[in-house]
């Protein structure tokens, strides 16, 4: 069975729901594990005001009995406290699309009378639960030694490089900086540059790295279009509001170099182990997980809510019209770490959950044991001519 989940809720509604299904039975879950990643999700330089009235904390209201997964669904809410300023209360029309938002198109999809539903259900304060999902993915996967983190490679046109810094210390440096990036040099030019965006009332997007390490090889599959691994995580990726590309490893500075320089060399380590010279694949060949991390970068547009006024058209009067400001971020990309961490853990736990098969961790974990490694001893070559279509 696949995992799969879906969120309901709106922006200001009175909780966001979520409901995760296909997660084994017999995890051991603390709602903490949650709440850490919920406050992750809240946290960054670029903020809006929205942040300081929210303190998201999860309830787990169903598929957890006796602090472990039961196999069933399991069933997450979380309560907004904004809510109460709405409750009760007529909401003035909002009839001024925002360039570059859902209004117009939702309005014109589903005939609505007004284009609050298209901002409250497309809102990114649904990226709550699945920060919630991702966070009981993650936790799925380190039961196996997989750990998925991020930071933030870049904010506006300021781009860092970290040479070779190894990926576990760039994920804890990044948590120690409120604009998520691990190198403090950068990080002070990102926050300066944010500084003068909310000072010019604009927004800001960036680049953001999503790195999963310990990811088996074998996930994934070049027999269908929808099973390839990078399809896979790169829809989940794109499904994130404002998020509008995604590259597999260095994918656009190879397209600029001979393939003698793309490809990673393959030789013979220790004890018949198969190294890979370099990961300009980004851990993935062919469709499917080659052993090596996986590296995914996410650019991420500047959101469409502004302080300054945009042209538009008022769609009740027919007349230009400036837009008016909802309450939003300058630059939500620090805050965006989280949530692209929980989608690709999402997928990576599907396909791992595929590969192994069972109901329950206990089935699971002899099951990873017996994969097959990246040596020449875990393939079964023959050495001999085959007539594949007699």
């Amino acid at each position: 069975m696949s995992l799969r989940f879906v969120t309901a809720g709106e922006s200001h509604g009175p909780a966001l729901t979520a409901i995760l299904e296909g997660l084994p039975a017999g995890l051991a879950l603390d709602v903490e594990l949650i709440n850490r990643d919920l406050a992750r999700r809240q946290q960054g330089v670029g903020t809006g005001p929205r942040m300081k009235i929210e303190t998201d904390r999860a309830n787990i209201m169903g598929g957890l009995m006796d602090g472990q997964t039961t196999g069933g669904p399991l069933s997450l809410q979380v309560v907004n406290a904004d809510h109460n300023k709405w409750k009760g209360k007529q909401v003035e029309t909002m009839t001024a699309p925002r360039p570059g938002h859902a209004d117009l198109t939702g309005a014109l999809k589903y005939g609505y009378h007004d284009l609050r539903p298209s901002l409250e259900r497309a809102s990114a304060r649904e990226t709550t639960m699945r920060v919630a999902v991702g966070a009981v993915c993650k936790h799925f996967l380190s039961q196996f030694g997989i750990r998925v983190g991020g930071y933030v490679r870049a904010i506006g046109e300021i781009t860092a490089e970290f040479g070779n810094l190894p990926y576990e210390k760039r994920f804890a440096l990044a948590e120690g900086s409120d604009v998520r990036c691990p190198d403090e040099n950068y990080a002070n030019q990102m926050r300066a540059r944010i500084q003068e965006i909310i000072q010019g009332k604009d927004t800001l997007g960036g680049i953001l790295e999503v790195v999963a390490i310990g990811v088996p090889a074998g996930l994934g599959s070049f027999s269908q279009w929808d099973r390839r691994l990078e399809s896979r995580l790169a829809a989940a990726l794109m499904s994130v509001q404002a998020m509008k590309g995604v590259e597999v490893g260095p994918a656009f500075e190879n397209a600029g170099m001979p393939g003698t320089h793309v490809q990673d060399g393959i030789s013979l380590g220790s004890k018949g182990s198969l190294v890979r010279m370099g990961n300009r694949a980004g851990g993935i060949e062919g469709g499917i997980s080659n052993g090596e991390p996986i590296v995914l970068r996410v650019a991420m547009k500047p959101i469409a809510t502004t302080l300054t006024p945009q042209k538009t058209v008022d769609l009740h009067t027919g007349a230009g019209a400036p837009t008016q400001y909802e309450r939003s971020d300058f630059c939500p990309v620090p805050r965006a770490v989280p949530i692209l961490e929980g989608m690709v853990a999402f997928v990576l736990a599907d396909e791992l959950i595929a590969k192994l098969g069972g109901d329950s961790l206990i089935e699971m974990k002899p099951r990873f044991d017996q994969l097959r490694k990246m040596r020449v001893q875990d393939f079964d070559l023959d050495g001999k001519a085959h007539l594949f279509w007699p």
